[in-house]
C-alpha cells in the first residue's frame, strides 16, 4: 500500500512538473518567416511587391505578442498552380498563386463606400493568413473547437482584424468582403449538392459573417453595409450579438496564451498610424500599406 501510495505521488508530482514545464515553455515571438522565390515568372512581381513592403513581417509583429509552445512558420512559396493557402506542421502556407489571383481580380478604381483597390488584395491576404494562424492556434494550443474549425478561423480572424482600429478594420473587412462576393460571383451561381459539402461556408456566406462581425462591433463605423443593403436588416439585428459571442469566447481561450500589454502596445501603434500620413521608420511595421505598386 505504502509503495503504491508513494508511486501515485512521485506520477502526480512528475505530471504536475511536466505540465509547468510546458505551459513556462510557451513564449511571445514565436512566428518565422520566409519567401520563397518564385519559380513562375509571372509571380516575380508579387514577389518583389510584398518583399519591400514587408507583408510577412508585417504579420510576424501582429501576432508576436501569442505565447505559443514551438514556432509557426509563415511561408510565401509557389504552389505548383494552386491559388490557395493552409495550415500543416506547424507551418501557414501562403501561395503566390493565391495572391496573384487576388491582384489580378482586384477593383480597378475606389469605389462610393471608399473601398480602394489595395483594399481588395490587403484584406483577403491578412484574413487568410489570420484564418490559417487561427488554425494553428487550435492545434499547438491543443484548445477545443465547438463547430466547424473552418467557421471558427474565420470568426478568430475577424475579431482580430476588428482590434487594430477602425480605418484597418474599415479597409481589410469590407476588402476581404469584396474577395468572397466576387469568388461568389465567379462560382456562377453553382448550387450543387456537393458545393454546400465543402467544410467551408459558400463565400458568400462567409462575407455575410464577416459583415456581420464588423457591423455588430461598431454600428456606426460599418452603419452603410445596411444601410446599403449589403448586409440584410433581418441578419444585423442580431449581430451585436454575434459579435461579443466570438469577444467572449476569444478571451476566455485565447488571452491566457497572449501577452496583453504587447498586444495593447502594438494595438495602439496600429491605430496610431490612422492619424500619421507618414509614419516614422520605426512605426512603420505596425501600419497598413497604403498601396503595393
Amino acid at each position: 500500500m505504502k509503495t503504491s501510495f508513494s508511486l501515485a505521488l512521485a506520477i502526480m508530482i512528475l505530471a504536475t512538473s511536466t505540465a509547468t514545464t510546458a505551459f513556462a515553455a510557451s513564449k511571445t515571438n514565436r512566428v518565422s518567416i520566409r519567401y520563397l522565390p518564385p519559380e513562375n515568372p509571372a509571380h516575380q512581381q508579387v514577389y518583389t511587391i510584398l518583399k519591400q513592403n514587408l507583408m510577412l513581417e508585417r504579420l510576424q509583429v501582429f501576432l508576436s505578442p501569442f505565447r505559443l509552445p514551438r514556432t509557426i512558420r509563415i511561408s510565401l512559396t509557389g504552389c505548383d498552380g494552386e491559388a490557395d493557402a493552409w495550415y500543416e506542421d506547424d507551418e501557414i502556407t501562403i501561395c503566390y498563386e493565391y495572391v496573384y489571383d487576388l491582384w489580378t481580380n482586384r477593383l480597378k478604381e475606389t469605389t462610393l463606400d471608399g473601398v480602394a483597390p489595395i483594399d481588395t488584395v490587403i484584406g483577403p491576404l491578412i484574413e487568410a493568413s489570420l484564418h490559417e494562424f487561427a488554425h494553428a492556434l487550435f492545434d499547438v494550443l491543443e484548445l477545443p473547437v465547438l463547430g466547424r474549425e473552418e467557421d471558427a478561423a474565420d470568426q478568430v480572424a475577424a475579431y482580430i482584424l476588428l482590434q487594430l482600429g477602425k480605418s484597418v478594420a474599415r479597409r481589410t473587412l469590407s476588402g476581404t468582403a469584396y474577395a468572397y462576393s466576387f469568388e461568389e460571383i465567379r462560382s456562377g451561381g453553382d448550387c450543387s449538392p456537393e458545393r454546400f459539402a465543402n467544410e467551408h461556408e459558400t463565400p458568400a456566406q462567409r462575407a455575410y459573417n464577416q459583415m456581420c462581425l464588423a457591423y455588430g462591433s461598431d454600428k456606426e463605423l460599418f452603419a452603410d453595409y445596411v444601410s446599403r443593403g449589403y448586409l440584410p436588416k433581418e441578419r444585423a439585428e442580431f449581430c451585436d450579438e454575434e459579435y461579443f459571442q466570438i469577444k467572449d469566447a476569444f478571451e476566455i481561450l485565447f488571452h491566457p496564451h497572449l501577452d496583453l500589454d504587447l498586444a495593447e502596445k502594438i494595438r495602439d501603434e496600429a491605430r496610431m498610424c490612422e492619424s500619421k500620413a507618414n509614419p516614422a521608420p520605426e512605426e512603420w511595421l505596425h501600419c497598413v500599406p497604403e498601396q503595393l505598386e
